[in-house]
């Protein structure tokens, strides 16, 4: 069970050591040249849904019934998220089209319009939570959101790690 979850860790992390790779880490975004191309974004986000599904499945020891009625919902779920991570991807951009140029009432704007990406993502997860709970037992329900709720801690992480602070 350890190591297949250091395995299916490692694999994530890999991931976004990748995605740290592509994003020079507290430098200012370059104005004129996106930081990576859109291709190369999409590319990268489904590579990191590849690899936490290869951790939730990892980790949650489903029998062959769960796993029927889980992959499903928990797919339907991802689709949900993607959305609201494109939300957050349109607001990075924003913050790196003006990072040089960036108003107050700009800075206040994409604070707001953050909080709201993240009070999304919870909203999320309480909205899912049921249909979780209908397909797999109470602990192993418990278990996936314990699992997606550290995902995206660790995503968050690298994230905040690569964008640069506000221009004061």
């Amino acid at each position: 069970m350890f190591k297949k979850s250091l395995t299916a860790l490692l694999m994530l992390m890999g991931v976004l050591a990748l995605l740290a790779s592509s994003m020079p880490a507290q430098q200012p975004p370059a104005s004129s040249s996106p930081i990576a191309s859109d291709q190369d974004i999409q590319m990268l986000r489904q590579d990191i849904r590849s690899q936490k599904k290869q951790l939730v499945a990892a980790n949650l020891q489903l029998t062959d019934a769960e796993a029927v009625k889980f992959w499903p919902v928990y797919d339907a779920y991802t689709q949900e998220t993607t959305k609201i991570g494109d939300q957050r991807l349109a607001l990075i951009k924003e913050y790196a089209q003006t990072y040089d140029t960036m108003t107050d009432a700009q800075a206040k704007s994409l604070i707001k319009r953050w909080a709201n990406v993240d009070q999304a993502f919870i909203a999320l997860r309480l909205q899912w939570m049921p249909k979780f709970e209908s397909v797999l037992p109470g602990k192993k329900a418990a278990a996936f959101f314990q699992i997606d709720r550290r995902v995206s801690l660790l995503l968050d992480l690298q994230l905040a790690s690569m964008i640069p602070m506000v221009k004061q």
